[in-house]
């Protein structure tokens, strides 16, 4: 058996290895990811609305389907909202299943995430009535602003879902 040191590299600077290197490895071997034994289901699948959501895997046993985006280099607030996003399109489509949403990222950072929303009580109580970190409301910016930890996207995400799209329809508006 010959032994192989490894060795940290990083997809978003290589040449050789990318998102799509990525992705076909999570196609040929979902269990890399650690969330089971997991099947796949879909890659770049076309939402209606716009966006291509990375990756979808299936877990048989809990009717569970995993949104898969990946993030080559550090996690942004793009991809969290995406990631979201893609999350509460696919549940809504396919109700008879559990989702979950799942980011993968070379460097998990610790993250804010600025909601562009007018102040309102009705928006207030739903942020009080949350367990997450909410920091002041930016009354020059009209933002309510968070600090998000690992279990604020589990346990808060019916909450920050319904703040992202009340966002989207304030910004249409």
């Amino acid at each position: 058996m010959d032994y192989k040191k490894p060795e940290v590299i990083s997809l978003k600077n290589s040449n050789e290895f990318n998102e799509k290197w990525l992705q076909s490895r999570i196609e040929e071997d979902p269990s890399i990811l650690t969330l089971g034994e997991l099947e796949f289901r879909d890659t770049e699948k076309i939402l209606v609305g716009g966006g291509r959501l990375d990756t979808i895997l299936y877990d048989p046993e809990d009717k569970r389907r995993y949104e898969v985006e990946i993030q080559l280099g550090k996690t942004d607030e793009s991809h969290i909202i995406r990631a979201i996003e893609y999350w509460d399109l696919e549940r809504k489509r396919n109700p008879q299943y559990e989702h979950c949403a799942v980011i993968i990222a070379e460097e998990i950072t610790s993250r804010f995430l600025n909601v562009k929303l007018e102040k309102t009580e009705d928006v207030d109580e739903i942020v009080d009535n949350s367990d997450m970190d909410t920091l002041s409301y930016d009354k020059q910016w009209k933002q309510y602003r968070f600090r998000l930890n690992e279990n604020d996207l589990k346990n808060n995400i019916e909450i920050i879902s319904d703040l992202v799209k009340r966002a989207k329809e304030e910004y249409r508006n």
